[in-house]
C-alpha cells in the first residue's frame, strides 16, 4: 500500500510540473509580443523551444493523471510516465545547453545580430541605452534620436562601457539569458528528476510485475509481502511468517 506521505510528495511534484509547463508556455507566448530589446535577446528559436518544452510538460502531467488513477496492479501507465519524464529531462538539458553555449560568446554573437538588425532596431536600442554604435561610433551607428549627428558620435569619448552599445546590450542579455538558463536547468530539471524518483517509489510499492528499472534488465522485483508469501508456500507453511 502506498503511503499518504509518498503520494503527497508525488502529487506535489506533479503539480509543480504542470505549473512549470504553464509558465513556460505562457512566457513563450508573451515574449513573442513586439519588443525590440526582448526580440533581439530571445530569438524565435528560443521561443519555439520554450513552447515545445511547455507543451511537453503539460502532456506529461496528463499522462501522470491517467497513470495514477489506474488500479494498483496496473503500472504500465507509470512506466510510460517515467519514459516521458526521461524525454522531458533530455529536452530540458538540450535547451539549457543551447542557451549556455550562446552566452559563452555574447559580445560576438550580439555583434552579428546588431549588424543584421534593421536601422530602425539599432536606432531604438541606441535611444534606449543612450549609446551610439556597437563597439565604437563607426560600428553600425545610426544617426537620429540620441545620436543626433555624426559630429555628436565623433565627439564621444572612446569608453566602451558607457558610450557604445556593446556593454549595456550584452549586460541585459547576460542577466536575462542566465536567469532563463538557471530556471531551466536547476529548476525544471529538479522537478522532472524528483518526479521520476517519486514515480519509481510508487511503482516499487504498488506493482507485482516489472518496475521501471526492470525494463533495463534488472532483476525481477516483487512486493516484499508477496515475495515472502511465496517463500513460505514453498516451505509448506500456511501462514505468512
Amino acid at each position: 500500500m502506498v503511503s499518504k506521505r509518498l503520494m503527497g510528495v508525488w502529487a506535489g511534484l506533479d503539480v509543480c510540473l504542470l505549473a512549470a509547463g504553464a509558465v513556460t508556455l505562457a512566457l513563450s507566448i508573451v515574449w513573442r509580443a513586439p519588443n525590440v530589446l526582448m526580440n533581439m535577446v530571445i530569438s524565435k528559436a528560443d521561443l519555439t523551444a520554450g513552447t515545445v518544452l511547455g507543451i511537453a510538460f503539460i502532456a506529461t502531467f496528463a499522462i501522470s493523471v491517467a497513470a495514477i488513477v489506474q488500479r494498483n496492479h496496473v503500472t504500465v501507465g507509470l512506466v510510460i510516465l517515467n519514459y516521458a519524464l526521461l524525454l522531458d529531462a533530455i529536452g530540458v538539458f538540450c535547451v539549457g545547453t543551447f542557451i549556455w553555449m550562446f552566452t559563452l560568446h555574447e559580445r560576438d554573437n550580439f555583434h552579428k545580430l546588431w549588424a543584421e538588425a534593421p536601422s530602425s532596431t539599432r536606432l531604438t536600442l541606441q535611444d534606449h541605452f543612450k549609446c551610439c554604435g556597437y563597439f565604437n561610433g563607426s560600428d553600425f551607428a545610426e544617426i537620429g534620436g540620441f545620436c543626433q549627428s555624426q559630429d555628436f558620435i565623433n565627439g564621444l569619448v572612446a569608453n566602451v562601457t558607457s558610450n557604445f552599445c556593446v556593454t549595456p546590450l550584452t549586460g541585459f542579455a547576460d542577466y536575462t539569458l542566465n536567469n532563463i538558463f538557471t530556471t531551466v536547468i536547476y529548476g525544471f530539471m529538479a522537478i522532472v528528476l524528483c518526479l521520476l524518483l517519486a514515480s519509481l517509489c510508487v511503482i516499487k510499492k504498488v506493482c507485482l510485475i516489472f518496475g521501471f528499472v526492470a525494463q533495463f534488465s534488472f532483476p525481477f522485483q516483487r512486493q516484499e509481502d508477496e515475495r515472502f508469501k511465496r517463500i513460505d508456500a514453498k516451505r509448506g507453511g500456511r501462514g505468512f511468517v
